[in-house]
């Protein structure tokens, strides 16, 4: 962890009226881009969460066999219903990582000052939790890399270091600026789910120091489109993740990952409105979500 002085709140939390109003005037057109990128049972996660399942509660036949709701009386339209349960983590999918997320240090420590030792109860994380994850209405700048590069996704484990974010960011003529959410595009998405694909596109990312060029211009979320937006394994030695650390803990830059953003680079759309609206669960390390760029 860096030895310089946590702030005590996220970037995020300075976004005003001029962010969501500067935002909202790029969708100009009123075309919606869905960045989700689905979730469904036996979808590849990262080995240090649970498998996704989704499993059938009641169903009409079930219903009609079980006869045990008594309340339906009179029924005969033959009204049914079907539910289900939802088992999985907050971190399956498209989805964004609560700043208690991360911890590091012998204390198990967070940002702004959280703890393993004080601040974690028998339902998850007591502060810094999903329900303080702002809702995220911000300008919104794609850096396509693997277009930039001429590719269909990198290749696994490739680092993206500063210099090479500059130069897309150049090459497609758009500024990073205060307030913004950067979307880094690996191209990943675009053969996801296939194993064959995963495997030779898998754990590409950005290095620390893009995430730092990235943290220097004041953003208040950095995104990509894989499951660990930073390339594995990690570059820094003694660290196995250097850019959830740098962004996460010391900065409090939110991270979100799996961010569809084939339909934006196909369109070559590198500036947009972006919304985010995470789910509050109290206890939760992230939300699900299903973010979207409007142009």
């Amino acid at each position: 962890m860096s030895t310089t002085p946590t702030p005590t709140t996220t970037p995020a939390a300075q976004l005003g009226a001029q962010h969501v109003q500067g935002a909202m005037a790029l969708a100009r057109q009123g075309r919606v881009y869905d960045l989700d990128c689905e979730r469904f049972p036996g979808m590849p996660l990262f080995p240090g969460h649970p498998p996704f399942q989704v499993l059938a509660y009641r169903t009409p036949r079930g219903i009609d066999n079980q006869g045990d709701q008594d309340w339906l009386g009179e029924n005969t339209v033959k009204f049914a219903w079907q539910s289900e349960m939802v088992m999985g983590t907050v971190h399956s999918g498209t989805h964004i990582d609560a700043l208690s997320h991360i911890t590091c240090g012998g204390e198990h420590g967070w940002f702004g000052g959280g703890n393993a030792e004080r601040d974690l109860g028998d339902f998850g994380p007591l502060r810094d939790d999903a329900t303080d994850i702002p809702p995220i209405i911000t300008r919104g700048v794609l850096l396509d890399v693997a277009g930039f590069r001429g590719v269909e996704a990198l290749p696994a484990h490739d680092p993206i270091g500063p210099d090479e974010l500059r130069s897309v960011s150049e090459a497609q003529g758009v500024e990073i600026r205060p307030g913004d959410i950067v979307l880094v595009r690996m191209g990943y998405l675009s053969g996801w789910p296939d194993p064959d694909f995963i495997a030779a596109h898998e754990q590409a990312g950005i290095d620390r120091d893009a995430a730092l060029w990235l943290a220097e211009r004041g953003v208040v979320a950095v995104a990509g489109d894989t499951e660990s937006l930073e390339v594995l394994p990690s570059t820094v030695p003694g660290n196995p993740h250097p850019v959830h650390i740098a962004l996460l803990v010391e900065r409090g830059i939110f991270i979100l990952e799996m961010v569809n953003c084939e339909q934006l680079a196909r369109d070559q759309v590198y500036e947009f409105c972006f919304m985010c609206l995470p789910l509050c669960i109290r206890g939760a390390t992230g939300s699900m979500v299903r973010p979207i760029a409007v142009v």
